[in-house]
């Protein structure tokens, strides 16, 4: 039982890490990251919202019976698609965008105690 509670613990303690942008092994200036990651999440839901059923070229919802009689209302690519969502893809898309200027997103280093 301790191991799995180790286990649990350590990954929460890792999901909780700060984590910031890097380009070129080295933090830019604030700005220039704000600009680019503002101009990547904008481009990322402008194309999210294009793609999203509700706003682009679609298909639209199907309307069906299941094996048993009963009305069903479903996407045309199953529940399991992970584009349907434009959440999740705006998410990949401004990753992908960061990524495509050249940034690694990294861990924060914790700043170093004085010693004394």
């Amino acid at each position: 039982m301790r191991p799995v509670l180790f286990a649990l613990a350590a990954l929460a303690l890792g999901g909780c890490t700060p984590l910031q942008w890097v380009r070129d092994g080295a933090v830019p200036a604030t700005e220039v990251v704000e600009k680019d990651s503002a101009d990547c999440r904008q481009a990322a839901w402008r194309e999210a919202q294009y793609r999203y059923w509700g706003y682009g070229p679609s298909f639209g919802p199907i309307y069906g019976r299941d094996p048993f009689g009963r009305r069903l209302v479903t996407s045309p690519y199953g529940w399991g698609y992970p584009f349907f969502d434009p959440f999740f893809e705006e998410s990949r898309l401004a990753d992908f965008c960061m990524r495509s200027k050249g940034y690694q997103l990294v861990p924060v280093e914790a700043p170093k105690k004085p010693s004394g």
